[in-house]
C-alpha cells in the first residue's frame, strides 16, 4: 500500500525538525567557554563564564602580578599573603613571592626580585591589547624596569593569554625584554624568574612554626623526578598536585622550546615557590659563580614563553605530557 503524498511531506518536516534540534545540542555542547575581559584603573579582571579566573594587578605593587588566580572547583590556586596581610594558615615568608609574576634577582647588578631597600621596581606603562574572543583573552602591555635611582634600567614587552581547555584553565605568558638602555645584563642567580607561589596545601612540607600545620602537596617534572628533588633539576616542565578542599587539583609550569638554554632549570622548593629560571647555573648545578650569566647587547632582547596549567587529578590524570606537546605547537 503506497503512503500518500501528504504524509511524504509530514515526515519529511518532522525529520528536518529532528535534524536541527540535534544540531542544535550538538553545537551548544561544542561552544567556546566565553572568556572576558574589565579594566579598571589598578587592575583587569578575566572572568570565564561570568566567574572570576584571574585579576592582572598592574598598579600599586613594586611589579605587575596576577592575583588571585581561580582553578578548578573555585578554588583559589596561589597563596594569599602577602596580598591579605592576615592570611590564615600560610606562611607569611618571602613578602615578594606576590602569587604569579615574572622578575630577576640580578639585572645589571640590581635585585628586581625582592623588595628590599635598594631593589627595582618595575612598572606598568601602557597597554597596547585588551582582546577578549574565540575562547581566548589577551592583554599586551609595555614596562619599565627602574633602578633603585629611578634610572631605566630596561623595558619589557609581555603578552598574557587566558583560556579553557576540557576543565583545565591556563596561562600563557610571553615577555619579551628589551636593552634599551645599553648592554643588559641577566646574572648568574637562582632568584628568578617565572614564579608562581602555590596554594599552601599544594606544598610538599609543612612549617607548623609559621602557619602551616600539615600539607599534602605532590610533584613532578618531565623528565620522571619527584619531590623535594626537582629543586635545581632541568625539565621541560613541571607539575604540583594535591587535595584541596576535597578535590585534587594542581599547577604545571611549562618552559618553551625556544627559551634560553631549554629545558629550563626550576627554582622548585618545598615550600611552593616554583620557578623557571634559565640563569642560575651557579647555584643549581654547583659551577663556578657567573656561570649562567647572559647578556643582550644594547638594542638587542630575549624572549621567553611559558604557561601555566591549572588542572583537575595528579599529572597523569590530566594528561600534562599531552598538554605540553600541544603547547608547543601553539602560537602562544
Amino acid at each position: 500500500m503506497s503512503v500518500p503524498k501528504k504524509n511524504h511531506w509530514l515526515i519529511y518536516q518532522r525529520l528536518r525538525f529532528l535534524v536541527t534540534v540535534l544540531l542544535v545540542v550538538s553545537c551548544a555542547d561544542q561552544t567556546e567557554s566565553a572568556v572576558t575581559l574589565t579594566k579598571s584603573e589598578d587592575k583587569v579582571r578575566v572572568e570565564i563564564d561570568g566567574e572570576l579566573f584571574a585579576e592582572y594587578i598592574y598598579q600599586g605593587q613594586p611589579k605587575p602580578i596576577l592575583y588571585p588566580v581561580i582553578g578548578p572547583h573555585g578554588i583559589g590556586m596561589t597563596r594569599n599573603y602577602p596580598m591579605v596581610s592576615d592570611s590564615f594558615g600560610e606562611a607569611h615568608d618571602h613578602p615578594h613571592h606576590q602569587s604569579l609574576w615574572f622578575t630577576h634577582g640580578s639585572v645589571n647588578d640590581i635585585d628586581f626580585w625582592s623588595i628590599l631597600e635598594g631593589a627595582g621596581r618595575i612598572l606598568h606603562d601602557q597597554f597596547l591589547r585588551l582582546k577578549a574572543g574565540g575562547g581566548r583573552a589577551v592583554i599586551r602591555s609595555t614596562n619599565r624596569w627602574l633602578g633603585p635611582d629611578g634610572k631605566l634600567v630596561c623595558t619589557d614587552t609581555r603578552q598574557i593569554s587566558f583560556g579553557i581547555s576540557d576543565s583545565a584553565r591556563n596561562i600563557s605568558w610571553t615577555i619579551t625584554i628589551h636593552a634599551s638602555s645599553g648592554d643588559l645584563r641577566f646574572g648568574d642567580t637562582k632568584e628568578g624568574a617565572m614564579g608562581i607561589r602555590t596554594h599552601p596545601q599544594l606544598r610538599l612540607t609543612a612549617n607548623p612554626e609559621r602557619g602551616v600545620k600539615s600539607v599534602s602537596g605532590n610533584a613532578a617534572n618531565s623528565e620522571g623526578v619527584t619531590g623535594a628533588d626537582i629543586w635545581g633539576k632541568r625539565a621541560s616542565w613541571v607539575d604540583y598536585w594535591g587535595p584541596i578542599d576535597d578535590q585534587v587539583v594542581g599547577i604545571a609550569i611549562f618552559d618553551h622550546p625556544s627559551n634560553l638554554r631549554h629545558p629550563t632549570w626550576w627554582h622548585a622548593r618545598t615550600y611552593g615557590l616554583v620557578a623557571a629560571n634559565p640563569f642560575g647555573i651557579h647555584d643549581f648545578e654547583g659551577k663556578p659563580d657567573g656561570a649562567g650569566d647572559m647578556t643582550v647587547p644594547a638594542g638587542e632582547s630575549i624572549t621567553l614563553r611559558y604557561r601555566f596549567v591549572f588542572h583537575e587529578g595528579d599529572a597523569n590524570q590530566a594528561k600534562i605530557a599531552e598538554r605540553y606537546a600541544a603547547f608547543v605547537k601553539s602560537e602562544e
